[in-house]
């Protein structure tokens, strides 16, 4: 069993930022791909970013290329998501998210994750 808990979120202006993080349970976190997504009300969750289990490889949505940055410390259990310059259009409720395979393949596929946060919400005003 694994769970996931996110934190970080809250109300920023446009423009602004904000660092998300998720903390997981379990000794193989470092095995594990994670990854991010959000809900913005009244429409479907998306992908918005994932990681490999080194950190060496990352994907993003193209939304968010150039303004998001995805991160974890496998010592630490937690993995990062640095938002930057961000927009209204981010608005959204927030959740990490955790692949126990070992491999890096099409990671913005939300079925391919196993254990879900309960999510974090973010407020861009403008």
């Amino acid at each position: 069993q694994v769970q996931l808990v996110e934190s970080g979120g809250g109300l920023v202006q446009a423009g602004g930022s904000l660092r998300l993080s998720c903390a997981a349970s379990g000794r193989t976190f470092s095995s594990y791909v994670m990854g991010w997504f959000r809900q913005a009300p009244g429409k479907e969750r998306e992908f918005v970013a994932a990681i490999n289990w080194t950190g060496g490889r990352t994907n993003y949505a193209d939304s968010v290329k150039g303004r998001f940055t995805i991160s974890r410390d496998n010592a630490k259990n937690t993995v990062y998501l640095q938002m930057n310059s961000l927009k209204p259009e981010d608005t959204a409720l927030y959740y990490c998210a955790a692949d126990l395979s070992p491999t890096f393949i099409s990671p913005m596929v939300q079925g391919k994750y196993d254990y879900w946060g309960q999510g974090t919400q973010i407020t861009v005003s403008s």
